[in-house]
């Protein structure tokens, strides 16, 4: 537990580090790049260029920093993030590392105010919350089905809508090697998760790691998630690109073990009283997809309300596999939005929706603004409203 001269200091000046928090992780990032140029090979290229990993980190040390002395009440957050991190591989012995350099940009920014008490505060403050992480992350090691990246072979490739593409993947498991074999019939997917892509595209002098989300939590066939090929505003997403371009039915790709904790409530899975509300845009259909496919698996007769938002019909994802899971429905409502046609899903048609109501929301980080504002202003509870924004965790509701 932080000292209470440290609880003071920290409070004292979070609001000075608010205001220097993008350019503090700025130099962070640009620091200990330069000392350790291996951490390139965990952190997403992409996102640092785009400002999401810096506003992320910012966002996620201020707001545990505000609740130092009661960490507990962000376990809901801290948790999102060490399910990346497990993903990621990123160890105990980075958090070190990461401390030395934040510490140090936080003297490099503020020059002379940052006193040795703040500094040494900070300092303080930091191994606080980095051994919150570590605990929680220990036990998401121990509890993965699988360690570190794991050979899969692709024996599907698909395309799911025009810039989409869903890929099958099964284990390549090494008959010398009996005890480290990967059984799929064991494998316990939960609708929601994530798995993790370790690539080395030809176009980056780094390793590159991407999250996708599956889009079924049957194990069956494979492993089963989506990539959306990521082209937008003259930004060429290097690892989608590389998976949509390069990789093909036969080929290998490294996978960490599943993660992520976006999942349905299970209290009410089997009860027909509160719907369940699945809304989504564009690729972000891939993990509401696996839920709509659990939800009728285990209870055809709750109510489901299907809303989905797209470019256009070309870019309309998985519509053959969402239509024959909901004709297994005995109550279904069908939303659909595309917004090439000016159709627009706005807060005045989320006054449509029923109260109570579960609802999950995954898509673009405005997407995900968009509809949590909507839905807040329109008094639906924060414990009923579940997300899952594609981006680097706590720069959204942090």
């Amino acid at each position: 537990m932080a000292s209470p001269q440290t609880l003071e200091i920290v409070k004292a000046t979070v609001p000075v580090l608010e205001e220097h928090g993008t350019a503090i992780t700025t130099v962070f990032y640009k620091n200990m790049f330069e000392a350790h140029p291996e951490l390139l090979d965990i952190f997403n290229e992409t996102n640092q260029k785009l400002g999401r990993q810096q506003t992320a980190l910012a966002m996620t040390v201020l707001a545990a920093a505000k609740h130092l002395d009661k960490l507990a009440t962000l376990l809901p957050q801290v948790t999102q993030i060490s399910h990346k991190h497990r993903a990621l591989q990123i160890l105990p012995e980075h958090y070190p590392i990461v401390g030395k350099h934040l510490i140090g940009a936080i003297k490099e920014v503020l020059g002379s105010a940052a006193t040795d008490d703040i500094i040494n505060a900070w300092t303080e403050a930091y191994d606080e919350i980095a051994s919150v992480f570590i605990q929680i992350e220990h036990s998401m090691y121990e509890e993965a089905m699988w360690q570190g990246f794991a050979p899969f072979t692709i024996t599907d490739k698909r395309a799911a809508a025009t810039d989409i593409a869903a890929f099958t993947v099964e284990p390549v498991n090494d008959r010398s090697k009996p005890a480290q074999d990967i059984d799929l019939s064991k494998l316990n997917l939960t609708a929601g998760q994530y798995i993790t892509v370790k690539t080395d595209p030809k176009d980056s002098d780094h390793i590159a790691l991407r999250h996708y989300s599956l889009y079924s939590a049957s194990s069956e066939k494979g492993i089963q998630f989506a990539v959306r090929r990521d082209n937008r505003n003259e930004h060429h997403g290097l690892v989608s690109n590389y998976l949509h371009d390069h990789l093909e039915i036969g080929d290998t790709v490294l996978l960490s073990a599943p993660a992520g904790d976006f999942a349905l409530n299970q209290n009410l899975v089997q009860q027909n009283e509160i719907p369940l509300v699945l809304m989504s845009a564009g690729v972000g259909v891939t993990p509401v997809l696996s839920m709509l496919e659990a939800q009728v698996s285990a209870n055809p007769k709750r109510p489901i309300i299907w809303v989905y938002a797209c470019q256009n019909k070309a870019h309309h994802a998985f519509a053959a596999e969402v239509d024959k899971l909901l004709e297994m429905a005995e109550t279904v409502e069908t939303h659909l939005f595309y917004f090439d046609s000016g159709q627009i899903l706005d807060e005045a048609w989320l006054a449509k929706l029923p109260k109570p109501a579960d609802i999950y929301v995954c898509g673009s980080m405005p997407f995900m603004e968009s509809m949590i504002d909507g839905l807040m202003a329109l008094d639906h509870g924060v414990d009923s409203v579940h997300y899952e924004p594609f981006g680097p965790k706590m720069s959204l509701g942090g």
